[in-house]
């Protein structure tokens, strides 16, 4: 199968852990027989031995002139969001993306994009520290602050630290099916999905109480009983709690609303069903709890952008060919 030219751009004082990112995610499972194949290349943005934030050297083998042919360009963080990054960096950047590459920016790494004009009259995140400062810098981005990641086609943004990981995950999902990145998930020990909608801060206490214990608990009952109808008044009854209670307990668990967890944990499950089971569409949607098929394929459109028959035959086939749709999907040619 052919792999995937991923391009990850050092520089000096870059963070090791937003480095590692997606280096992790991508870089990891090159020895799996039936894993995705991915041609993963630490490229230096300047000289090739690098000053770490951590205070120890990182020897880059690539330089830009080698992602000049990637498929996808990451740029895992910036060093300061009061430096412009260099005129080479970005004249490489807006070069990789009018070629056809997808370019991401992951936490402060949105700013390196925002300063090639990668992101002009586009939605975007970046850490919700630096959301404002992000804001009044490039007033003509539609920055989402309160959101892990932004799919926008061919230019994705994520929030900071985990948020890069959510992100790096929803790209692998992208390209190779939920069960490739619930793989690489388990092996992380990470959430194998967080819905980019979902809120980037989520306030929980110090300890967790055994009231806490129950209602993860109880969480996970529902997840294992999706074919069922839930609603905000039978999920209160069953957590034993005020409707007011509830619905303020679980955004401060979960960071999202109900409704929307519930959509992001149907579709999740109908995608590893179309993905990994031969079973009829219209019984997937039952026990995906969504009802008809028809509904099925609303979401399916409204959320996917694609209909469960187009996203089956996609990622059932050549790895290839899931590669291919995914970049002409982003709009390379």
């Amino acid at each position: 199968m052919d792999a995937t030219t991923i391009a990850v751009i050092a520089f000096d004082e870059i963070s090791p852990f937003h480095l590692s990112v997606p280096c992790m995610v991508f870089g990891e499972e090159r020895d799996t027989p039936d894993g995705p194949r991915f041609n993963l290349l630490v490229c230096a943005a300047g000289r090739r031995v690098l000053r770490s934030s951590a205070g120890f050297e990182i020897r880059a083998q690539h330089t830009l002139r080698d992602a000049e042919q990637a498929d996808i360009v990451i740029v895992p963080s910036w060093r300061d969001t009061d430096e412009l990054p260099p005129e080479r960096l970005l004249h490489f950047l807006a070069g990789a993306h009018q070629h056809g590459a997808t370019v991401v920016g992951l936490c402060l790494g949105t700013f390196v994009l925002a300063a090639a004009g990668l992101l002009d009259n586009r939605p975007a995140t970046t850490h919700w520290g630096w959301a404002d400062d992000l804001a009044r810098r490039y007033p003509s981005i539609v920055v989402k602050p309160d959101v892990l990641y932004v799919d926008d086609g061919d230019v994705i943004t994520s929030a900071g630290a985990a948020a890069g990981i959510d992100c790096c995950l929803h790209i692998l999902r992208r390209l190779h099916g939920a069960e490739a990145a619930g793989r690489v998930a388990r092996r992380m020990v990470v959430p194998p999905h967080r819905q980019g909608g979902q809120a980037q801060y989520i306030e929980m206490p110090i300890s967790v109480t055994s009231g806490e214990d129950r209602f993860s608990r109880n969480l996970e009952w529902v997840q294992r009983h999706l074919d069922q109808a839930h609603s905000i008044d039978t999920l209160a009854d069953r957590f034993m709690m005020s409707r007011r209670s509830f619905t303020r307990r679980f955004r401060r668990m979960t960071g999202t609303t109900v409704g929307a967890w519930l959509l992001g944990q149907r579709l999740a499950l109908a995608q590893r069903l179309l993905e990994a089971t031969s079973t009829p569409i219209a019984m997937i949607a039952q026990q995906a709890g969504f009802g008809s098929e028809a509904s099925l394929r609303q979401h399916f459109s409204r959320e996917l952008q694609t209909s469960p028959f187009r996203y089956r035959r996609e990622f059932r086939g050549r790895d290839s060919t899931r590669t291919a749709s995914f970049l002409r999907k982003c709009g390379a040619p």
